[in-house]
């Protein structure tokens, strides 16, 4: 690795500092510009000696993370400050007291919570679990640390190309698991866009290549047709007197393989490739009249799908996002989504909470600080594991909204999907907590039911009713499940303390020492898994003292006359052992490897799919596609329990016969006679593959079916989908990851 010339190195540095001051809109007086420049100096000096995996000096990364604090979110000075400082104390010489003596207080805590937590971490967390979770707990104390680290994690994105592959998925699937999501729920739709087309092309290089390629090239047709299209609407709305600008949006790379994907269509069959955006220029207290304004002229050029139409105006989304969202024909056929909003509505859809707390107090204000506070709650709601947390707080952050009213007509946002359980614990948690079931729209229903936009929730509560350990499977909210859980652990630690003292006198009474070895040895002989669960299964009856197994006591010691030989599984959960992986990489497809390993069934690798081992808690190694559904959560969750593996080659085997795969192909299209025959014919006869499972279905002219096969690696599978894609009147054919049934 060759290092940059020192002097163009300096000459670099200087013109970025320029950037980042040009950048820095809300730093243009004195005192901030100092600030700016004496956080610039430390950071110069703590990292002076320190470079990047690329040979690039490490202070380029801090002034990244500030410029795009300052240009692309619009933050304020002390964010910049923080940015440029949000690695020293972590990595340098610099301390915390260093940061509030030279700068203060807020400075100390919010580069605090952006400092990695260090340490031992129990083997079954994630650490990136924990410094996610440790983070949020100063969200609603500065919610400037948060944005810090989506800037840091943007620009770690941006330069991941110098990372090894393995690092490359195991970042990439950390960005798209928590934080893509956490940039959408705060209102940061560009940056969540652009995590999400970062993750996609790292995880994904062949169909995010095709995509963006397919974008490129539609290019000047997708610009043709935008100027037709807002042709007439600039002129009516010219005529109208109102100021406004109109742009074609396009949709994301990950947003598109994503509709591909679940709606199995290529590239071609999706209609909403982009979006027409008109931004008004008019006044706070004329913005809802003028787009609706605006929505009358689009609809009297193109008629609207009455099923598409987005009034998010009326009723912003939880993170403070307000736009009027249409979809119209075209004249040519097409589906066109129409956003029509105001330039402050622009600005908090672009930059997100930073310019949506700018203009905090005209409307729209308080949403996000309410979700802020349901965040604290789960995150003060005591969840053990950093990992379970997570996945509570990824619930909230993707999910939809529906639009739920009170007896009053006050109106409550809450989470698509969510019950009368989830609104009673929205209301208050005691409601929550006495919930035995709702009237929606004057009818009784069960805590469990299911609220859709419009509904009008009357809670029903009792004094005898408590949570319940099913509740937890009736909410949709990680609030709502959080507080379920916190008050299960509070009814436990109560029966535990009761079971507790119930003990120690049935040991007192029998000359038993209450000791930690006696108590272990009795929880063993009683088959139960740990001291806590016995003493809770003494105080709700499911042991009881009078069973208390012959024993002899000597010198206070207990003494089971007879022991079992080893105690059956209980009902709790075995604690997760960490498995070793094995030193270098797991070469598949040989008869000597010594490790036992399986193919996934959730994504069912074949030869020549870039694959990774996962070494599961019982020890066994699952191989997963890094294109496996489930290859996300795996490898930001449990990236200590992932192998590097790959196919063996030609030079690996020696002569040994290769080993056939099973894949299973999907296709559909048009019926006709003799179509059954034809496609069999190409994959045995033509192709020479053999079949294990064949199903057909026809509908009303149309067929379905599933082949599953026998090949030898993805070129051979590829070659044989492409085959069978000449088939006339064949619409679709596609590789599956699921087995026939």
């Amino acid at each position: 690795m060759s290092l940059p010339d020192p002097e163009i190195e300096k000459r670099d540095l200087a013109r970025e500092y320029r950037r980042l001051l040009r950048a820095a809109d809300q730093s243009k007086g004195k005192e901030d510009r100092k600030r700016i420049r004496k956080a610039w100096e430390l950071a110069v000096e703590a990292h002076k000696d320190m470079r990047r995996r690329s040979g690039e000096a490490y202070i380029f990364h801090p002034i990244a993370v500030a410029r795009i604090c300052a240009e692309e979110i619009g933050l304020d000075t002390t964010s910049i400050v923080c940015a440029l400082l949000h690695d020293t104390v972590e990595d340098t010489w610099v301390t915390l007291d260093d940061i509030e003596r030279m700068f203060g207080k807020r400075e100390r805590a919010i580069i605090d919570g952006l400092t990695k937590i260090s340490g031992i971490f129990d083997p079954s967390q994630s650490a990136q679990a924990e410094n996610f979770r440790k983070m949020l707990l100063t969200l609603s104390d500065d919610i400037r640390v948060i944005l810090i680290k989506i800037a840091d994690r943007l620009h770690n994105m941006r330069t991941l190309g110098s990372m090894k592959r393995e690092k490359q998925l195991k970042i990439a699937g950390e960005t798209d698991f928590m934080y893509a999501p956490l940039a959408h729920r705060l209102g940061l739709y560009t940056i969540k866009s652009e995590l999400e087309d970062l993750s996609l092309r790292y995880r994904q290089p062949e169909e995010y290549a095709v995509i963006e390629q397919k974008l490129r090239k539609t290019k000047a047709v997708r610009t043709r047709f935008i100027n037709s299209f807002a042709a007439p609407i600039k002129e009516a709305l010219t005529k109208e007197g109102l100021k406004f600008a109109i742009k074609g949006r396009p949709k994301s790379i990950a947003s598109i393989w994503n509709k591909m994907q679940k709606q199995k269509v290529s590239f071609e069959d999706i209609y909403d490739i982009f979006a027409i955006r008109i931004v008004l220029d008019t006044k706070p207290e004329q913005e809802k009249s003028d787009a609706w304004r605006t929505y009358s002229v689009v609809t009297d050029f193109y008629p609207p799908n009455p099923d598409r139409l987005r009034d998010w105006i009326s009723i912003p989304k939880a993170n403070g996002y307000e736009s009027l969202h249409t979809t119209v024909m075209s004249p040519t056929g097409k589906w066109v989504e129409v956003q029509i909003r105001s330039e402050r509505m622009d600005e908090i859809a672009e930059k997100g909470y930073a310019a949506h707390w700018r203009y905090k107090g005209q409307r729209g204000d308080n949403r996000l600080d309410e979700w802020i506070g349901q965040i604290r709650e789960v995150i003060e709601g005591g969840e053990d594991s950093a990992l379970e947390f997570v996945d509570e707080l990824k619930l909230d952050l993707f999910n939809e909204e529906v639009y739920i009213f009170t007896p009053n007509g006050d109106l409550i946002v809450i989470g698509k999907g969510a019950t009368a359980l989830d609104f009673a614990f929205r209301v208050h948690t005691q409601v929550g907590q006495k919930c035995i079931g709702a009237k929606v729209n004057k009818k009784l229903v069960p805590i469990g039911y299911v609220l859709q936009s419009g509904d009008q929730v009357e809670i029903l509560t009792s004094r005898k009713q408590k949570p319940k350990e099913d509740w937890v499977n009736m909410v949709a909210t990680a609030s709502a499940r959080s507080k379920i859980r916190a008050s299960l652990r509070a009814d436990r630690q109560k029966l535990a303390a009761e079971g507790k003292e119930k003990l120690r006198k049935q040991f007192k009474k029998l000359s038993i020492d209450f000791i930690q070895g006696n108590l272990e040895e009795l929880a063993h002989r009683m088959r139960v898994n740990s001291t806590a669960e016995l003493f809770v299964r003494l105080a709700d009856g499911r042991v009881m003292l009078d069973e208390f197994p012959a024993h002899e006591v000597r010198g206070g010691r207990l003494h089971f006359v007879r022991r079992p030989a080893a105690a059956p599984e209980t009902e709790s959960e075995p604690t997760p052992v960490k498995a070793k992986k094995p030193e270098g990489a797991l070469v598949l497809g040989m008869d000597n490897q010594s490790l036992d390993y399986s193919m996934a069934a959730c994504c069912r690798p074949i030869p020549g799919d870039e694959v990774f081992g996962f070494v599961t808690v019982s020890g066994g190694i699952k191989i997963h596609r890094s294109a496996c559904p489930n290859s996300t959560q795996l490898l930001s969750k449990y990236g200590y329990r992932v192998l590097k593996a790959r196919w063996a080659g030609d030079e690996d085997r020696e002569g040994a016969e290769a080993v056939k795969a099973t894949a299973t192909i999907a296709f559909a299209g048009v019926d006709d006679i003799g179509l059954v025959n034809h496609i069999t014919g190409i994959i045995s006869a033509d192709m020479s593959v053999d079949m294990k499972k064949v199903s057909f279905e026809t509908n009303e002219g149309s067929f379905e079916g599933r082949i599953e096969v026998l090949v030898n690696d993805t070129g051979h599978l590829g070659e044989l989908i492409e085959r069978l894609r000449q088939v006339p009147g064949m619409a679709s054919v596609d590789r599956l990851e699921d087995e026939l049934p």
